[in-house]
């Protein structure tokens, strides 16, 4: 017969009050986290911010016992047993809810690994994001996997069947459909996304609900609101509308570049000049990146190696692609006139991509099904 919890244990704080459910959703679209549907989970910690595995007698043995696929987990150590031996060195309640939630979608059936933890929107409260292939199972196994983290810390943990029962039972419901709208172009940054938005319009692109404004904040807290783009407007990694410890540079620019992942193959991505890592970032997405400025030259390091670039010469835009200048008409007194160079540039890149036509509906990719209308 296995041993079970330690019943003389006693917690030196409870549990089941300190470690709370802030927030629960699921992220549909490519998100800051990863270009996959995740699970997120904002939890408060109380005092077990200060309080980790291996300050609780017994705590490791008895989450082994009840779930010993985390042997195979290998976490950042890298191989086999990481996992475990990061739990006998000490790790935190986000870090150990974050492999039980996978651990637990693996023990019926589904075969995930991705998981991260991090410092969540305020002081206390961190962040828990896992891949999943059933939304509600994955939504379910964040809520389970709070529980089976409250009850080891409490010394009272002696299997997991309760979950597992729960997460088969929502095995066969209906999914949440993939996302599947496709749109001309997402913008976002912390200028004047609106601004591109309506000089877009201005120049001809008729399908304005497929060209969509995604504010940074967004992104953060619910992934893309869609699948696909043509392309996408990015206007600098000066992010300022998310909580504080999501500014720094690191992070502004992993927030932006979230719309190059979801730019089909060959697409082509805008940005301003010397925004150099949010380009590497497009490439590395397999996207192609036309540069602007508002000035009459881009810097050599972007002329270089961009695909287009587009410039201000004598108050009116010059768009050079592949060797070729192109006029795309003067600028407009009193508007933004760096908005008006970025919209110029990605309508110029739209028709070079056929698609898009002035005045006309959308013309989309010939392997595809016409885009619906983004949400």
């Amino acid at each position: 017969m296995r041993p079970g919890p330690d019943p003389s244990f006693m917690p030196p704080f409870d549990p089941y009050t300190e470690i709370r459910l802030v927030g629960l959703r699921t992220l549909r679209g490519a998100n800051f986290w990863s270009s996959r549907p995740v699970t997120r989970l904002d939890v408060a910690v109380g005092e077990y911010d200060e309080i980790h595995s291996a300050d609780v007698p017994g705590f490791t043995e008895a989450l082994i016992r009840a779930m010993p696929g985390l042997w195979e987990h290998r976490c950042s150590i890298g191989e086999r047993g990481g996992f475990v031996t990061r739990l006998r060195r000490g790790t935190y309640a986000p870090h150990i809810a974050e492999h039980v939630g996978l651990e637990l979608q693996t023990m019926v059936g589904h075969d995930v690994g991705f998981g991260r933890a991090r410092g969540g929107d305020r002081p206390g409260e961190y962040t828990v994001v896992f891949e999943h292939l059933h939304a509600e199972v994955g939504l379910r196994s964040a809520a389970l996997a709070l529980d089976v983290v409250q009850k080891a810390f409490a010394g009272e943990l002696d299997d997991v069947e309760f979950a597992l029962n729960e997460l088969r039972a929502l095995l066969d419901t209906p999914d949440v459909p993939p996302l599947t709208q496709r749109v001309l172009c997402g913008i976002t940054g912390g200028g004047e996304r609106t601004a591109v938005r309506e000089e877009m319009v201005r120049r001809g692109i008729s399908d304005h609900e497929l060209i969509v404004d995604v504010a940074p904040s967004y992104i953060l807290n619910a992934g893309l609101p869609y699948a696909r783009s043509e392309i996408a407007v990015i206007l600098d990694s000066d992010v300022q509308d998310v909580p504080d410890r999501y500014r720094d540079e690191e992070r502004n620019l992993q927030l932006v570049s979230v719309l190059a992942d979801a730019v089909a193959s060959g697409g082509i991505v805008v940005l301003p000049g010397r925004e150099w890592e949010v380009q590497d970032m497009a490439r590395r997405a397999g996207c192609r990146v036309a540069v602007f400025s508002e000035l009459d030259a881009v810097p050599a390091r972007d002329a270089r190696v961009a695909h287009s670039v587009a410039m201000v010469r004598d108050g009116r835009i010059v768009i050079e692609t592949g060797g070729e200048l192109s006029d795309a008409g003067a600028l407009v007194d009193g508007a933004d006139r760096a908005a008006q160079v970025a919209a110029a540039l990605a309508v110029h890149s739209l028709r070079e991509l056929g698609a898009a036509e002035t005045g006309d509906e959308w013309i989309p990719d010939p392997a595809t099904e016409p885009a619906p209308a983004a949400p």
